[in-house]
């Protein structure tokens, strides 16, 4: 017979995955309207972050209520909280969008600095590592976990060239400075999404595997035990 608290690790789930479509579709939004100079999208995203506030709250209430009626054992329990931290780290990737958006709108003000290549690329990565991190908590698989850690080097590789393309901008001429600025700060709201995706993809690992991998997920002794 099928336990309540089955019922809902699976609505908790299905809940999760929603948010994080919500999330993902977020970021891509704000960089396509970062990159087609579409204002109205960047306000779209803006609005949108509401709505990924609110199913934050439903996913909290959703754990928390769990953990009071149903009393869940030890995996379960690890099930649960881990849910909780993912649901933060969705929530965050939200707000990073809202961020993108934001840095978007203070660079229609003026003409484009450069075309944009690696920031879409960038952005493209990111949202796969957010697609994959919580497709690996869905299926409970430490080895897509550890795919989505070992992407988080080539995502701060992206910000780095990005950081150095856009300071020699600025050496060259000041009136790049605050375009540039806002070009940085849109590298690094996507190095955080990333970031997130990456604590999601560790989570997976610890509740799967029992084993702590922040900090050193890439350490030959991690890679081994993959």
């Amino acid at each position: 017979m099928q336990r309540h608290l089955d019922v809902e690790l699976t609505r908790l789930k299905d809940e999760l995955v929603r948010m994080a479509g919500l999330a993902e579709a977020a970021i891509g939004l704000a960089v396509k309207a970062l990159v087609s100079r579409d204002a109205e999208a960047a306000r779209e995203v803006i609005a949108s972050d509401g709505t990924i506030n609110a199913l934050e709250m439903e996913i909290d209430e959703l754990c928390l209520r769990a953990m009071a009626l149903y009393q869940p054992e030890a995996r379960d329990l690890r099930l649960l909280a881990m849910a909780l931290k993912i649901n933060n780290d969705l929530e965050r990737m939200g707000d990073q969008a809202v961020n993108i958006a934001e840095r978007t709108l203070e660079l229609l003000k003026e003409p484009l600095l450069k075309p944009l290549i690696d920031i879409p690329r960038m952005a493209e990565l990111a949202q796969r590592m957010v697609k994959e991190s919580i497709d690996a908590f869905v299926h409970q698989d430490p080895l897509r976990a550890r795919g989505v850690c070992a992407q988080d080097d080539a995502v701060d590789s992206y910000d780095d060239q990005i950081f150095r393309e856009l300071l020699t901008y600025m050496m060259q001429d000041p009136k790049a400075i605050t375009r540039s600025v806002n070009l940085i700060l849109v590298s690094r709201h996507l190095e955080r999404i990333a970031d997130h995706a990456t604590n999601i993809a560790e989570d997976v690992i610890y509740l799967v595997e029992g084993k702590n991998i922040k900090h050193h997920a890439l350490d030959p002794s991690a890679r081994a035990s993959a």
